[in-house]
Protein backbone atom coordinates (compact mmCIF):
# COMPACT_ATOMS: atom_id res chain seq x y z
CA UNK A 1 0.00 0.00 0.00
CA UNK A 2 1.10 3.64 -0.92
CA UNK A 3 0.34 6.01 1.68
CA UNK A 4 0.96 10.20 1.51
CA UNK A 5 1.04 11.63 4.87
CA UNK A 6 0.49 15.39 5.15
CA UNK A 7 1.51 16.96 8.31
CA UNK A 8 2.72 20.47 9.42
CA UNK A 9 3.67 20.66 13.47
CA UNK A 10 4.98 17.69 15.72
CA UNK A 11 1.60 16.36 16.02
CA UNK A 12 2.08 15.22 12.54
CA UNK A 13 6.08 14.33 12.79
CA UNK A 14 5.31 11.65 15.86
CA UNK A 15 2.55 9.88 14.44
CA UNK A 16 4.55 9.60 11.07
CA UNK A 17 7.66 8.54 12.90
CA UNK A 18 5.44 5.81 14.68
CA UNK A 19 3.93 4.19 11.50
CA UNK A 20 7.20 4.16 9.87
CA UNK A 21 8.68 2.55 12.48
CA UNK A 22 6.00 -0.19 13.13
CA UNK A 23 4.26 -0.45 9.56
CA UNK A 24 4.29 -3.69 7.27
CA UNK A 25 7.31 -3.65 5.52
CA UNK A 26 5.36 -3.89 1.97
CA UNK A 27 4.19 -0.15 2.71
CA UNK A 28 5.42 2.74 0.94
CA UNK A 29 5.51 5.69 2.58
CA UNK A 30 6.00 9.62 1.56
CA UNK A 31 5.33 12.60 3.68
CA UNK A 32 4.44 16.99 2.25
CA UNK A 33 4.63 19.48 4.54
CA UNK A 34 1.21 21.30 4.21
CA UNK A 35 1.27 25.00 3.90
CA UNK A 36 1.31 26.89 7.88
CA UNK A 37 -1.02 29.57 6.73
CA UNK A 38 -4.06 29.49 4.67
CA UNK A 39 -6.68 31.85 4.27
CA UNK A 40 -10.23 31.10 5.95
CA UNK A 41 -11.60 30.26 3.11
CA UNK A 42 -9.16 28.48 0.16
CA UNK A 43 -10.45 29.43 -3.34
CA UNK A 44 -7.88 28.27 -4.88
CA UNK A 45 -6.57 25.22 -4.14
CA UNK A 46 -3.83 25.04 -6.92
CA UNK A 47 -2.48 28.08 -5.40
CA UNK A 48 -1.31 25.88 -2.48
CA UNK A 49 0.00 22.75 -4.64
CA UNK A 50 2.42 21.62 -6.29
CA UNK A 51 1.95 21.41 -9.85
CA UNK A 52 2.10 17.73 -9.56
CA UNK A 53 2.62 14.20 -7.01
CA UNK A 54 3.12 10.99 -7.35
CA UNK A 55 0.65 7.99 -7.12
CA UNK A 56 -0.69 6.87 -3.52
CA UNK A 57 -3.96 4.66 -2.37
CA UNK A 58 -4.27 6.59 0.75
CA UNK A 59 -4.15 9.99 2.39
CA UNK A 60 -3.23 10.59 5.58
CA UNK A 61 -4.33 14.22 7.04
CA UNK A 62 -1.96 15.24 10.13
CA UNK A 63 -2.28 18.26 9.55
CA UNK A 64 -2.64 21.37 12.18
CA UNK A 65 -4.28 24.04 9.78
CA UNK A 66 -8.02 24.11 9.28
CA UNK A 67 -7.64 24.80 5.36
CA UNK A 68 -5.91 21.84 4.33
CA UNK A 69 -8.69 20.17 4.42
CA UNK A 70 -9.75 22.14 2.00
CA UNK A 71 -7.12 21.10 -0.19
CA UNK A 72 -7.63 17.70 -0.03
CA UNK A 73 -9.94 16.37 -2.62
CA UNK A 74 -7.65 18.04 -5.35
CA UNK A 75 -4.52 15.79 -3.23
CA UNK A 76 -6.79 12.50 -4.12
CA UNK A 77 -7.20 13.51 -7.54
CA UNK A 78 -3.82 14.43 -7.95
CA UNK A 79 -2.44 11.34 -6.70
CA UNK A 80 -5.49 9.03 -7.16
CA UNK A 81 -5.71 8.19 -4.09
CA UNK A 82 -9.17 5.95 -3.16
CA UNK A 83 -9.12 6.96 0.58
CA UNK A 84 -8.76 9.66 2.86
CA UNK A 85 -8.03 9.50 6.50
CA UNK A 86 -8.21 13.24 8.16
CA UNK A 87 -7.89 13.21 11.91
CA UNK A 88 -9.90 15.16 14.34
CA UNK A 89 -7.73 15.35 17.69
CA UNK A 90 -8.46 19.03 17.88
CA UNK A 91 -11.77 20.64 16.58
CA UNK A 92 -9.84 24.14 15.69
CA UNK A 93 -7.96 21.62 13.13
CA UNK A 94 -11.17 20.12 11.21
CA UNK A 95 -14.22 21.57 12.90
CA UNK A 96 -17.64 18.90 12.64
CA UNK A 97 -19.04 20.99 9.85
CA UNK A 98 -16.03 20.96 7.66
CA UNK A 99 -15.70 17.05 8.28
CA UNK A 100 -18.61 16.60 6.97
CA UNK A 101 -17.95 18.86 3.96
CA UNK A 102 -15.00 16.34 3.18
CA UNK A 103 -16.44 13.71 3.44
CA UNK A 104 -19.47 14.78 0.99
CA UNK A 105 -16.36 16.37 -1.57
CA UNK A 106 -14.66 13.00 -1.57
CA UNK A 107 -17.88 10.90 -1.90
CA UNK A 108 -18.86 12.84 -4.73
CA UNK A 109 -15.71 12.03 -6.62
CA UNK A 110 -15.49 8.77 -5.35
CA UNK A 111 -13.11 9.02 -2.42
CA UNK A 112 -14.01 6.67 0.89
CA UNK A 113 -13.57 9.25 3.79
CA UNK A 114 -12.97 8.36 7.39
CA UNK A 115 -12.46 11.83 9.80
CA UNK A 116 -12.13 9.48 13.39
CA UNK A 117 -12.69 11.79 16.48
CA UNK A 118 -10.44 10.96 18.11
CA UNK A 119 -8.58 9.66 15.74
CA UNK A 120 -7.54 6.65 18.42
CA UNK A 121 -11.42 5.62 18.06
CA UNK A 122 -10.78 4.07 14.42
CA UNK A 123 -11.66 0.61 13.82
CA UNK A 124 -11.21 -1.48 10.41
CA UNK A 125 -14.92 -0.72 9.70
CA UNK A 126 -15.85 2.66 11.60
CA UNK A 127 -14.97 5.19 13.65
CA UNK A 128 -16.47 7.85 16.44
CA UNK A 129 -17.74 10.94 15.74
CA UNK A 130 -19.50 12.08 18.63
CA UNK A 131 -20.04 10.06 22.05
CA UNK A 132 -22.69 8.11 21.00
CA UNK A 133 -22.25 8.10 17.47
CA UNK A 134 -20.14 5.89 15.15
CA UNK A 135 -19.61 6.34 11.63
CA UNK A 136 -19.14 3.61 9.21
CA UNK A 137 -17.09 3.59 6.14
CA UNK A 138 -16.34 1.35 3.13
CA UNK A 139 -12.75 1.07 1.94
CA UNK A 140 -10.22 -1.69 1.98
CA UNK A 141 -7.31 0.65 2.12
CA UNK A 142 -8.45 2.60 4.97
CA UNK A 143 -9.46 -1.04 6.56
CA UNK A 144 -5.82 -2.02 5.87
CA UNK A 145 -4.69 0.68 8.13
CA UNK A 146 -6.54 0.27 10.67
CA UNK A 147 -5.56 -3.33 11.05
CA UNK A 148 -2.13 -1.92 12.76
CA UNK A 149 -3.10 1.79 13.83
CA UNK A 150 -6.46 2.85 15.53
CA UNK A 151 -8.44 1.81 18.34
CA UNK A 152 -5.61 0.37 20.84
CA UNK A 153 -5.63 -3.20 21.52
CA UNK A 154 -3.34 -4.84 23.84
CA UNK A 155 -3.80 -8.56 24.23
CA UNK A 156 -3.11 -9.81 27.78
CA UNK A 157 -1.41 -12.68 29.43
CA UNK A 158 -2.49 -13.28 32.54
CA UNK A 159 -1.36 -16.36 35.24
CA UNK A 160 -4.96 -17.54 36.18
CA UNK A 161 -3.11 -18.58 39.67
CA UNK A 162 -1.63 -14.78 40.52
CA UNK A 163 -3.96 -13.14 38.41
CA UNK A 164 -0.69 -11.23 37.33
CA UNK A 165 0.05 -10.21 33.69
CA UNK A 166 2.83 -11.82 32.29
CA UNK A 167 3.07 -10.52 28.52
CA UNK A 168 1.24 -7.41 27.20
CA UNK A 169 1.36 -7.81 23.31
CA UNK A 170 0.29 -4.55 20.97
CA UNK A 171 -2.20 -5.77 18.44
CA UNK A 172 -3.26 -2.83 17.00
CA UNK A 173 -1.10 0.39 18.07
CA UNK A 174 -2.62 3.75 18.51
CA UNK A 175 -1.91 6.13 15.45
CA UNK A 176 0.85 8.02 18.08
CA UNK A 177 2.48 5.21 19.71
CA UNK A 178 0.81 5.50 22.86
CA UNK A 179 -0.64 1.77 22.81
CA UNK A 180 3.06 0.75 22.93
CA UNK A 181 3.88 2.77 25.69
CA UNK A 182 0.84 1.48 28.03
CA UNK A 183 1.71 -2.49 27.24
CA UNK A 184 5.18 -1.46 28.65
CA UNK A 185 3.83 -0.49 31.99
CA UNK A 186 1.52 -3.67 32.57
CA UNK A 187 3.41 -6.53 32.71
CA UNK A 188 3.95 -7.51 36.33
CA UNK A 189 0.83 -5.50 37.17
CA UNK A 190 -2.17 -7.33 39.12
CA UNK A 191 -5.49 -7.38 36.88
CA UNK A 192 -7.35 -5.20 39.77
CA UNK A 193 -4.66 -2.78 38.73
CA UNK A 194 -4.54 -2.47 35.01
CA UNK A 195 -7.20 -0.24 33.90
CA UNK A 196 -6.59 2.65 36.40
CA UNK A 197 -2.63 1.40 35.89
CA UNK A 198 -3.60 1.82 32.21
CA UNK A 199 -4.98 5.22 32.44
CA UNK A 200 -2.04 6.77 34.33
CA UNK A 201 0.25 5.46 31.97
CA UNK A 202 -1.94 7.41 29.04
CA UNK A 203 -1.98 10.29 31.22
CA UNK A 204 2.03 10.47 31.30
CA UNK A 205 2.13 9.72 27.43
CA UNK A 206 2.49 12.73 25.31
CA UNK A 207 -0.90 12.66 23.86
CA UNK A 208 -1.32 15.51 21.48
CA UNK A 209 -5.46 15.41 21.53
CA UNK A 210 -7.14 18.43 22.41
CA UNK A 211 -7.13 19.54 26.26
CA UNK A 212 -10.23 21.44 25.53
CA UNK A 213 -14.19 20.79 25.72
CA UNK A 214 -15.34 19.05 22.56
CA UNK A 215 -18.79 19.43 22.73
CA UNK A 216 -19.57 16.35 20.86
CA UNK A 217 -18.41 14.38 23.94
CA UNK A 218 -18.50 16.96 26.22
CA UNK A 219 -15.17 16.07 27.18
CA UNK A 220 -11.83 16.73 26.24
CA UNK A 221 -10.74 14.76 23.37
CA UNK A 222 -7.51 13.66 25.50
CA UNK A 223 -9.66 12.17 27.81
CA UNK A 224 -11.90 10.47 25.55
CA UNK A 225 -8.58 8.57 24.59
CA UNK A 226 -7.72 7.85 27.73
CA UNK A 227 -11.16 6.06 28.35
CA UNK A 228 -10.58 4.27 25.29
CA UNK A 229 -7.44 2.76 26.31
CA UNK A 230 -9.13 2.09 29.62
CA UNK A 231 -12.00 0.13 28.83
CA UNK A 232 -10.20 -2.03 26.19
CA UNK A 233 -7.78 -2.89 29.49
CA UNK A 234 -10.60 -3.32 31.34
CA UNK A 235 -12.38 -5.56 29.11
CA UNK A 236 -9.16 -7.72 28.93
CA UNK A 237 -8.89 -8.04 32.67
CA UNK A 238 -12.46 -8.52 34.19
CA UNK A 239 -12.63 -12.56 34.04
CA UNK A 240 -9.35 -12.25 36.54
CA UNK A 241 -10.43 -9.02 38.39
CA UNK A 242 -11.51 -9.72 42.40
CA UNK A 243 -14.70 -8.34 43.15
CA UNK A 244 -14.88 -7.31 46.90
CA UNK A 245 -19.29 -6.40 47.38
CA UNK A 246 -19.60 -5.22 51.15
CA UNK A 247 -23.06 -5.60 52.62
CA UNK A 248 -23.89 -2.75 55.12
CA UNK A 249 -24.45 -3.73 58.66
CA UNK A 250 -22.17 -6.80 57.98
CA UNK A 251 -18.88 -7.98 58.41
CA UNK A 252 -16.84 -8.59 55.22
CA UNK A 253 -14.96 -11.95 54.75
Amino acid sequence: MKIFALYNGDYGTRHIENIRKHMPADWILETWHAPDLLPPVVDYPEDYLPDSFAEFDLLLSFAEVKGVAELLPDIAQMTGAKAVIASVDNEAWLPRGLAAQLRDWLSRIGVACATPKPLCSLTEHDYAISRRKRQEYDSDFISAFATYFGKPEISLTIDPATRMITTAEVTRDAVCGCARFVSNQLVGISADEAEEKAGLAHHHYPCLASMGIDTDFSDTLMHVSGHIMKDQIAAAVKPYRQVHYISPGKKTE
